[in-house]
């Protein structure tokens, strides 16, 4: 047989088509978007105007054949076998086609000798997993592998968190009294709105558990003349936050400890916040959360806890590009299981306040942020990770946009005394009238809020 009649090997978009065809009842066809393979070959979107995704060799049907879910998909794009041309921002929404999507153990026999014929072995043996995978070990939120779940996420560069979060040094949700304010306006009016609803006074104790890098803890010593502790399990975060108090002139006022909530006994303190942290405790672990902050809380204290809450009601699965390459062990419940958990644990429940769309905008403001120093921060921690970064504020922007999550501030106190809250919560939300070490008691004008430059560039 001639080279010129021998048969045409068939494409690798035709393989790919042929096999997707096979499985999940063909719902994988037309595809969301385009796909490119490496021969040129391309597999029609059901939009003709969608994006295109490019698979630039068969090391990305190997992550998918391997892990077909959003793990496999990270992998892919994280170590460059599968690249995009468009935005993320159109790709993301589009997951939801496959909510519900399950393979068969016939389907993923079907995809594995689909792959073998598009790339041959390495299509179908396990390739290296990207070096930036958390790999868990232990019992799960044990004090050890807590510690190692903290240390994945937050030990990677204080200098990558300074470009992202900007001067204020605050990694969660910003309170926007106008979407056109500017990321530090915000975050100090979160700070604010925290100590205003936990009515702190001078010469109070004041507890920050998960305090970063101790932007909360510096705020209330120096606006309202607390004795303000910090804990974290980082101890770059905690070097740096000791840095920023001794530059503020607060020690002796504040201070930060490496130290887990479940191993702190230096009680009573008169109030405690934990922002962005009871997503790290689990669901199993939240009655010894509350029941810890019980023991650390003096009666009539008051409590805040600042977290993120699942809106939707599946409980979600563990394979997910959050949980591998972001927050080890993460977990989101709904906010009802803190509130039941508070309320079984000799707690009142006094105010809830959602802020989801004040999220978007934060997010949006981190990745400016990301984006406007892009060169810095890959030399920072490198490409993998930059592009796992501006994965998740991209998607965790749409997740809050498309109310799958939300973020809600629960204030609440504990049985035993008199709470001092005020009658309405326009008064709950009033600058009081406070006292420091430095200046006679002094009315703050209710609507008036510190900005960051009043509040100190790094506090």
């Amino acid at each position: 047989m001639s080279p010129a009649s021998a048969p045409r090997r068939p494409t690798a978009a035709a393989l790919a088509a042929r096999a997707l065809r096979s499985v999940a009842g063909g719902r994988l066809l037309p595809p969301p978007l385009r796909i490119r393979f490496w021969d040129g070959s391309e597999l029609p979107a059901a939009d003709p105007s969608a994006p295109t995704a490019v698979v630039r060799d068969c090391t990305a049907l190997a992550h998918l054949l391997h892990a077909p879910n959003q793990v496999g998909l990270a992998r892919a794009w994280l170590e460059g076998s599968l690249e995009l041309d468009g935005e993320l921002e159109q790709v993301l929404p589009l997951r939801e086609r496959y909510r519900d999507l399950r393979l068969t153990p016939l389907d993923r026999a079907r995809l594995a000798l689909a792959a073998a014929a598009l790339g041959g072995g390495r299509a179908v043996r396990r390739p290296p997993i990207p070096a930036i995978e958390a790999r868990s070990r232990g019992r799960l939120h044990s004090l050890a592998r807590d510690r190692s779940a903290i240390s994945h996420h937050y030990e990677i560069s204080n200098r990558f968190y300074e470009l992202m979060l900007g001067p204020t040094m605050v990694y969660s949700c910003a309170y926007f009294d106008d979407p056109s304010a500017s990321l530090e306006e915000a975050q100090t009016r979160k700070l604010e709105t925290i100590c205003r609803k936990l009515r702190l006074r001078a010469g109070e104790r004041f507890l920050d558990i998960g305090c970063g890098w101790g932007s909360l803890v510096i705020h209330a010593a120096r606006h309202y003349g607390v004795r303000a502790t910090g804990i974290t399990l980082s101890s770059a975060q905690a070097d740096l936050a000791r840095e920023r108090i001794a530059a503020a002139g607060l020690e002796g006022r504040a201070e930060v400890r490496v130290c887990d909530y479940r191993e702190l006994r230096d009680g009573p303190y008169d109030k405690i916040a934990s922002v962005g942290m009871y997503e790290h405790v689990g669901r199993a672990k939240l009655g010894e959360y509350v029941r810890s902050v019980h023991a650390l809380l003096r009666p009539g204290g008051l409590f805040l806890n600042h977290g993120i809450a699942r809106l939707r009601n599946d409980p979600g699965t563990r394979e997910t590009f959050i949980n591998r390459y972001i927050f080890p062990d993460g977990e989101l419940h709904p906010v009802t299981a803190v509130m039941g958990e508070l309320e079984r644990g000799d707690f009142e429940l006094r105010d809830l306040e959602s802020l989801r769309e004040h999220y978007v905008l934060t997010l949006r403001r981190w990745l400016a942020n990301l984006d406007a120093h892009a060169e810095t921060a890959l030399a920072e921690v490198g490409a993998q990770r930059l592009r796992a970064w501006r994965l998740y504020l991209i998607g965790s922007a749409h997740a809050f946009a498309s109310a799958d999550i939300s973020v809600f501030q629960v204030l609440s106190a504990r049985y035993g005394g008199p709470h001092q809250l005020p009658l309405t919560r326009r008064e709950l939300l009033e600058a009081p009238t406070v006292e420091t070490p430095h200046a006679p008691a002094v009315a703050t004008p209710r609507a008036s809020v510190p900005t960051a430059a009043s509040a100190g560039a790094r506090a």
